[in-house]
């Protein structure tokens, strides 16, 4: 059963067509990757996926219904989206991650075994007082992955989640994403270039090129058997 169902969705920016009749299905607890070139419109996706853009035209189906642009309002609770550079608030990792539970009426109690929690599955545990612009990159990027998981949402959309880290960090990160998935039945999207990681990770993969959804398949029948000449060629890195 599909989480997210979009059809025939279009997003253009100054006349500049970044979404061209893109229609795609995300099956719920499954881990899905974007794949594209960087300018394929990987983030506009995301962004439109996450009620952050809307799009020009066509339609986005959230869990069954049918989401309304004028009044998002109760779906948005549903999605969290984690950005390539995070942005840490001026406090501690606890602050941080638990902004959000305090700003949707979680008790103290609740809000401290919660943040615990999550602090422990992102391997950041007993880092709860440590000023979270001071971590490093890949630490940073932890602390974002458990301010939007410690909400509980259905999709959980990451853009290029390891794009500006090193391979131990990225590996950290990769792991994290299968302990969610495996622990939480979460569904997740994730944007990236590195085909590598699409292979690592993804149960499906979409291949986008210049706003168009090429070929969507099994991970392996992507890369082991591409039906468009165009999937082929950027796995092969022919495609500029």
């Amino acid at each position: 059963m599909s989480l997210v169902e979009l059809r025939n969705i279009t997003k253009s920016y100054e006349g500049k067509p970044a979404l061209d009749g893109v229609s795609l299905k995300v099956r719920k607890g499954e881990i899905f990757c974007i794949m594209g070139h960087s300018g394929a419109g990987k983030t506009t996706l995301l962004r439109i996926l996450a009620l952050l853009e809307r799009p020009d035209s066509g339609e986005y189906y959230f869990d069954g219904a049918l989401v309304s642009w004028n009044r998002p309002g109760s779906l948005r609770r549903g999605i969290t989206m984690v950005f390539q550079t995070p942005v840490m608030f001026n406090t501690t990792v606890f602050k941080n991650v638990a902004y959000g539970l305090r700003l949707r009426g979680y008790s103290r109690a609740e809000i401290e075994q919660k943040v615990k929690d999550v602090l422990r599955l992102v391997g950041l545990e007993g880092y709860e007082n440590r000023k979270a612009k001071t971590l490093s990159g890949g630490e940073k990027q932890r602390v974002a992955i458990a301010r939007a998981i410690v909400l509980e949402p259905k999709l959980l959309l990451m853009d290029e989640p390891t794009a500006n880290l090193d391979p131990t960090n990225s590996g950290i990160i990769e792991d994290i994403v299968r302990e969610i998935a495996k622990e939480n039945g979460t569904t997740i999207v994730f944007s990236t270039h590195n085909m590598f990681q699409a292979k690592r990770l993804a149960d499906r993969v979409a291949h986008i090129h210049l706003g168009r959804i090429i070929e969507v398949g099994k991970t392996e029948d992507i890369f082991e058997m591409p039906k468009n000449e165009l999937t082929r060629k950027f796995i092969n890195g022919e495609l500029f």
